[in-house]
């Protein structure tokens, strides 16, 4: 029965998480249009519900820009995602992956923006080509379209890192312990 109960979690899991893990399009170029319009319409969302954020991007030394869609049921979840970080000296941009495991108790699947300001070239340079974080959270939100309820919330990783967070869509509440992971796509970048 215990195994009978894990397979289904892992088949849920899978199922909620498997088409929204990449970025639309077939090929590359398809691809890297779909996460900059992704970014797009994040930071114009961004701007519309925070505008001190323009400012904050605009002195930074880069930020990074994510979609990713997570699942958790009862103690075990993940999630996925794509996205870009920019250079603001250079413009360059790196397209990158994201995962993470969850560990906690919860229910539910949940769409976010999740959007990185690094204060200094260092604190860019560290996630671009480390990109890991790791932290706890509590999260409730309810949110289809247009409707419900969701936060845009900011938060200071450490003196050189600030994030920004939006609901999509989704239904999730938990109290969990989150392991993710950030890295370059290979595929995508020249």
């Amino acid at each position: 029965m215990k195994r009978i109960l894990w397979s289904a979690i892992t088949i849920l899991l899978l199922v909620s998480l498997s088409a929204c893990l990449a970025p639309r399009g077939d090929s590359p170029e398809q691809k890297r249009s779909a996460i900059i319009n992704m970014h797009d319409d994040t930071l114009s969302r961004l701007y519309q519900h925070r505008p001190t954020a323009r400012d904050v991007i605009d002195k930074s030394a880069g930020y990074a820009v994510f979609s990713n869609v997570n699942a958790l049921y009862l103690i075990v979840g993940g999630g996925g995602g794509y996205g870009v970080a920019v250079d603001r000296s250079s413009g360059h941009k790196t397209y990158m992956k994201m995962a993470q495991i969850d560990l906690g108790l919860g229910l539910g699947v949940q769409d976010i923006r999740v959007v990185f300001v690094f204060h200094s070239a260092r604190a860019y340079m560290d996630f671009v080509n480390s990109g890991w974080e790791f932290g706890g959270q509590a999260d409730a939100s309810a949110k289809a379209r247009d409707k419900g309820v969701a936060a845009t919330g900011e938060i200071s990783i450490d003196a050189e890192t600030t994030m920004y967070t939006m609901s999509e869509a989704g239904l999730m509440a938990k109290v969990n312990l989150a392991g993710t992971k950030y890295w370059k796509d290979d595929n995508l970048n020249y």
